[in-house]
């Protein structure tokens, strides 16, 4: 293994940093615009320096009340989906691995195809459907749309963490008169959560930041805190950008605060299955 020079580390560290300013500089934007006075908010040039004010964060409570129900209905969606995603692919992901079929490889392909078309393809298709089946304006509708795009992604991390389980712990499993269901619950799914925490961040992400899918098929009940922020910035009195700000960073925080906390189950998840014992 060669060793990096420290020109090397210390282009390697300055890089890291440029791309996390980068990265992180627009967030902190929306974050200081939120707690600044509405007058500043868009000053020229910008002012870093001000008395921190929570006037936005009133104002989303007194002029758009709505917030906090789509803040709860993107958290049931968003678990529920995640749940359903971790329990279906966690099953086809230990059958991709088991039984090494043509019929399992190439229904795992063809999810990974089908997962590479755009989610707006196939929501015209769905729109007749999901009114005739009534579940228009509904959390369940959305779990379910959320759910199957993302169970390809998750079968194939899943695949990679039950291959690293030694077949041999299930063999004794059931030498020692366990069955298939014994087998599955007592030995290869506590040795698979870092891989189904890891899926489940990519799912978390992904459903609590959907606006498209929920645009279409929610009107009021079901309404999630990405589209009542996009309500807010087309108000008809005009867009309040401290109350967008706000509600932006509002959103923003569940999210973060779980991507944070699982961030080892995370680059786990990436890396599962790039070494081999």
């Amino acid at each position: 293994m060669t060793r990096r020079s420290p020109a090397q580390k210390a282009f390697r560290a300055f890089l890291l940093v440029m791309i996390t300013i980068w990265s992180a500089f627009p967030i902190l934007l929306v974050i200081l615009g939120s707690l600044q006075p509405q007058t500043m908010i868009f000053q020229v040039p910008p002012s870093f320096w001000f008395e921190p004010t929570l006037e936005s964060y009133r104002m989303i409570f007194q002029r758009w009340p709505e917030f906090l129900d789509g803040l709860v209905n993107s958290l049931i969606i968003t678990l529920g989906a995640t749940a359903l995603t971790i329990l279906v692919s966690t099953l086809s992901g230990y059958a991709v691995s088991r039984y090494r079929t043509r019929f399992a490889t190439g229904s795992a392909f063809f999810m990974i195809f089908v997962r590479m078309f755009p989610p707006i393809v196939i929501t015209l298709p769905l729109f007749p459907v999901v009114n005739a089946l009534g579940l228009q304006d509904t959390h369940i509708i959305l779990i379910l749309l959320y759910a199957s795009f993302y169970i390809s992604l998750s079968t194939w991390i899943m695949k990679a963490f039950i291959d690293q389980i030694p077949r041999e712990l299930e063999e004794a499993a059931l030498v020692d008169g366990a069955n298939l269901r014994q087998t599955l619950t007592r030995v290869v799914l506590p040795l698979s959560v870092h891989g189904m925490i890891a899926a489940s961040v990519f799912v978390f992400v992904y459903s609590w930041n959907e606006f498209l899918f929920a645009l279409i098929f929610t009107t009021s009940n079901a309404k999630t805190a990405p589209i009542v922020i996009s309500d807010m910035l087309g108000s008809a009195t005009g867009a309040e950008w401290g109350a967008v700000f706000a509600a932006s960073t509002l959103q923003l925080v569940p999210v973060l605060l779980f991507v944070i906390a699982a961030q080892r189950y995370l680059i786990a998840g990436l890396t599962a299955g790039s070494v081999k014992g």
